[in-house]
This record gives C-alpha cells, structure tokens and sequence, in this order.
C-alpha cells in the first residue's frame, strides 16, 4: 500500500525531470505501479483510510511523484457534474486543446507540496489527449472543465514542470489578458 512517505516532495530532482517514456504495452511491473497508484488515490478519498494512514486526498498522482522516471500517471475523481472520471495513462500526449482557459478559483494543490501556494493557475478549457492505457491500447480522450484541469496538471508533471510555474509571478491572481478565460466555478 502507498502512503505519504511514498510520495517525493518538491526539491527532488525527478519532479523537474521531463520523465522517459514508457514501453508498450506496459510490463507487469508497470501495470501494478498503476494499480497501486489508482488504489492510493481511492484510498486517500475514503475519509476512514485516510484518516487512518494519514494520507492527504489526491485526484491525480504521477509516476515521477513516486520518483520514478516513467511517463505515466492515473487520475480518479468526480468532475464539476458529479461524474466519475478514472484514468491509467501511459505515454500521454496533448495533441489538441481549446484557445479559451479557465482556473479554479481556489488554486491547486498537490500531493508532492507540503504547503499552500496562492494564486490562479491557468488552464486550457479543452483538451484532447492520446494515450495508451495499462494494456496497450490507444486511446484519445477528449476532456473539458475540471477533468482538462486534472489531466493537465499530472501531464506537467511528466514534463517536470509544478502547478506553480504556471502562477503569474508579479501577481499570483492576475490572469492573462489576451485569452478567454473564466473561472471554472
């Protein structure tokens, strides 16, 4: 079972490391990496376990998060609509996104930042997504709103980059002004 001490924090190394891709379709052990990341998310969402193991909820958790050099990442939560969203992606790619962005009012978090980092972290309002999922199979995914936030979020991992670079650094709440963008809620 993965708990917080599992989880690299920023200062590491591999969270600015643009990770390697991975082979495919994944090896065993790369596919119980997935799985046991998945569990960790569902696990750090049941308010018992979580309490119980200490674990801070995520939505998302990429593999570099666990400082493994691997371009993969799993994603499990309920969007602005209440729908369940499940991800295990492998290699994933944005190969097409909206010019209108949007923020989440309250910033992000994330599981690797043991601290609150204030300000709007822009995003594109739509993406699409080509992957390949834990058996090898192609996938193209086409996300909007809160979802577009998660998955763009764990795909900067992979390209070692934190929520925070995107924050404006003079002003942390000034977005920008030559794109549509809003607030996600």
């Amino acid at each position: 079972m993965l708990t917080m001490k599992d989880i690299v924090r920023e200062g590491n190394p591999i969270l600015r490391t643009v990770t390697d891709e991975v082979p495919v379709p994944p090896s065993e052990e790369d596919k119980q990496i997935l799985f046991n990341m998945m569990q960790f998310l569902k696990d750090s969402q049941d308010p018992e376990l979580a309490e119980r193991y200490q674990l801070r909820p995520g939505v998302g958790l990429s593999a570099n998060q666990l400082g493994l050099n691997k371009r993969m990442f799993t994603a499990y939560f309920n969007d602005e609509k209440g729908r369940l969203h499940k991800y295990a992606l492998v290699n994933p790619k944005i190969i097409s996104h909206s010019v209108s962005m949007i923020y989440l009012p309250q910033g992000e978090g994330c599981l690797s930042v043991d601290r609150s980092v204030p300000g709007f972290v822009p995003r594109y309002e739509r993406i699409k997504v080509k992957a390949y999922d834990e058996n090898g199979k192609m996938l193209e995914i086409k996300l909007k709103d809160y979802a577009s936030i998660v998955i763009q979020h764990e795909i900067d991992h992979l390209n070692g980059m934190m929520f925070y670079d995107r924050i404006n650094k003079e002003n942390p709440f000034k977005l920008p002004d030559d794109v549509p963008i809003r607030s996600l809620y």
